[in-house]
């Protein structure tokens, strides 16, 4: 493509799509020609089935639209009216230049805010969302059942070749087919495996309507309580300001059947959740869910985190001046504590926080010369840098982790002025 450089994950779906045709039809062919055990009808029909059934979910899954914020904004303002009616925080998308509804990110690769979503998936090309998670479910299900059936059919013709391995080389099957057979077996074996891995994680995921993302944000919060209770419940915020980090329970766990049903498109019709052909959850859905009541009505998702709260400008501090010696000692302890924050972000947010830092304050006290390069501190250290159990941060899921960490610099200011300024901007 010219201009564009070219990528590898733009091979995911052709390369699963070759995967799925080379297990599904040239193990057929393979069972046609296997004189010790011919194909018989029942396995063509039932393997050429579980294939329409993955083919018709892995394309759903590819080409759904994942979702988008509402064009109607009167909808929108409606919805972030009902946050600031309730006392909650009203996040605002830097990117889309729009509110951003609860359980929204915005996808580096979409360049989007996506309704609940789950991840961006690299093998589907697509993010895995509230409207898309049902597809990817029913997919991943079908293919562990479908691959499941053919690895039983194959161990049974490797099961024969093993059983006569003292025969002669002409009695038995060929080179070509041994090599075929072997690498069907071992594809599918690690496939399968895998495959069914990961079903078991959505399907724990969806029994407690939790994103891969929220089951990150779950354990963030859960060592910043452990972090906090041994500091008497208070972590370093910026600016020196202290917050108080309290245990906070997820809201939108409302136990497993209707966790299930909310996921599986919001229909107790169980057949429609196995359904290949089932209808995308309607699109004026997504953008409010129904949540447990176990938190006080303003009380929001994602927790308080020091590393997310914004720096805070020197105009908007109000100084207690009686504690230092001058108001000169009070503006260079406030630029200290702001340097040490520098030190413990990631680079993006430095460079943009530190270029505006030296351009409001440069000058006899803050000069900088030509040519020099600030000193971060280690770069995988705050919010964004932070990896859970498994070694991930958030931008292994697709999150644009920029847009993400700093959806409420703007919490101070009314929504009107932030609605008013994303209208001038269109």
């Amino acid at each position: 493509m010219a201009g564009d450089q070219f990528q590898i994950s733009q091979l995911a779906v052709p390369a699963v799509s070759v995967l799925i045709c080379f297990l599904a039809y040239t193990s057929q062919y393979f069972f046609l020609h296997f004189e010790p055990a011919p194909l018989q009808v029942d396995e063509v029909w039932r393997i050429n089935i579980f294939a329409l059934c993955i083919w018709v979910c892995y394309y759903r899954t590819c080409f759904v639209d994942p979702g988008r914020l509402p064009s109607d904004k009167k909808h929108e303002d409606l919805n972030a009216e009902k946050d600031h009616a309730r006392g909650r925080r009203q996040r605002w998308c830097r990117r889309c230049e729009a509110y951003k509804p609860p359980r929204a990110h915005h996808c580096k690769t979409c360049k989007r805010c996506i309704p609940k979503m789950d991840h961006h998936c690299p093998w589907t090309a697509n993010c895995v969302s509230h409207f898309t998670f049902p597809h990817f479910m029913r997919f991943l299900f079908y293919a562990v059942v479908g691959m499941s059936y053919l690895e039983k059919r194959l161990f049974k013709r490797v099961a024969i070749v093993w059983d006569s391995r003292d025969l002669p080389s002409y009695l038995g099957p060929s080179v070509g087919q041994l090599i075929h057979l072997f690498i069907l077996f071992v594809l599918n074996s690690v496939t399968v495996f895998g495959l069914f891995v990961l079903l078991l994680r959505v399907v724990y995921s969806l029994s407690l309507n939790t994103t891969t993302i929220e089951s990150w944000e779950i354990e963030r919060h859960a060592t910043l309580v452990r972090r906090a209770r041994a500091l008497g419940g208070y972590l370093d915020g910026p600016g020196g300001m202290k917050v108080r980090i309290m245990h906070q329970e997820f809201p939108y766990d409302i136990g497993i059947l209707t966790n299930i049903k909310e996921g599986m498109g919001g229909s107790w019709n169980i057949i429609g959740w196995f359904w290949p052909f089932a209808a995308t959850p309607d699109r004026r859905t997504g953008w409010e869910f129904e949540e447990n009541g176990f938190e006080n009505a303003g009380v929001s998702w994602p927790p308080p985190d020091p590393d997310r709260i914004p720096m805070p400008d020197l105009d908007t501090l109000n100084y207690n001046i009686a504690t230092y010696a001058s108001a000169r000692e009070e503006v260079d302890a406030f630029h200290r504590r702001q340097e040490a924050d520098f030190s413990r972000r990631r680079p993006f947010s430095q460079i943009q926080k530190r270029q505006k830092f030296h351009e409001r304050y440069q000058g006899e006290h803050h000069k900088v010369e030509d040519g020099d390069e600030p000193v971060y501190g280690d770069s995988d250290e705050g919010e964004e840098g932070w990896r859970n159990s498994e070694g991930e941060n958030l931008g292994n899921y697709g999150v644009d982790i920029e847009a993400e960490f700093y959806d409420e610099d703007e919490d101070d200011v009314p929504l009107a002025v932030l609605i008013n300024r994303r209208k001038q901007n269109q």
